[in-house]
């Protein structure tokens, strides 16, 4: 099983190797940060928690990853197209004040933890990839890790780097779930992870200001 989820996950890498190198050198910026970004904020998030629940009740984790992969791809393709629509709609200082003060509600969203009810009942009438996919898709909408999505596509006007990014971060949260379950849940420094992410989400809201005051090219 732990084989089979590897050759997976290598096999997941190897097709975002190829979708990121057609990308520019500069655009690997919003490659990193959306990656960086979404791995830390979804440390402890309910995705997180739905992926214990998913591992747990199926065993069976290479559906349980497709399911999420497909799901975060889904997801997050729309979410970043509304960023990168919405950004056509202000100035760039209008839209870089908005950028900022969307950053720091983040921040502070980010350090309250996630509740999630066991949708057992639900869960059960489907199979591992279909009950993966459904769940991971809808607890997604409105998320945290969504709403930064939005605001990363806004940000930089590069697609599909931002949507490479934030799946490639949702894939490093969840995915290590899926296999462990829940071996390492309790060794987490959830506290810690959830502060770090809620700095980095801090320090885009305090660049995004000082660019919209002129102070940064």
């Amino acid at each position: 099983m732990i084989r089979a989820a590897t050759g997976w996950i290598v096999a997941c890498v190897m097709v975002l190797a190829n979708l990121i190198r057609p990308l520019e050198p500069v655009m690997f910026e919003a490659l990193f940060v959306s990656t960086g970004i979404v791995t830390l904020a979804e440390i402890g998030d309910k995705t997180q928690l739905l992926a214990f629940i998913l591992a747990a009740r199926f065993l069976k984790p290479v559906p349980i990853i497709w399911g999420i992969l497909v799901a975060t791809v889904l997801n997050h393709a729309l979410a970043a197209a509304v960023g990168n629509h919405v950004a056509n709609y202000f100035s760039e200082t209008t839209l870089l004040w908005l950028l900022a003060a969307s950053f720091l509600a983040v921040a502070a969203w980010t350090l309250i933890p996630d509740k999630m009810d066991d949708g057992g009942s639900l869960l059960s009438q489907y199979g591992p990839f279909v009950a993966s996919l459904v769940a991971f898709f809808v607890a997604e909408m409105g998320d945290k890790t969504q709403v930064a999505t939005v605001m990363l596509a806004a940000q930089y006007p590069w697609y599909l780097a931002v949507v490479a990014g934030t799946t490639l971060g949702m894939l490093l949260a969840n995915v290590p779930v899926v296999l462990v379950s829940n071996f390492a849940a309790a060794r987490l420094p959830l506290t810690l992870i959830r502060s770090l992410a809620a700095l980095c989400f801090l320090l885009l809201a305090l660049y995004a200001a000082i660019r919209a005051l002129g102070w940064l090219a």
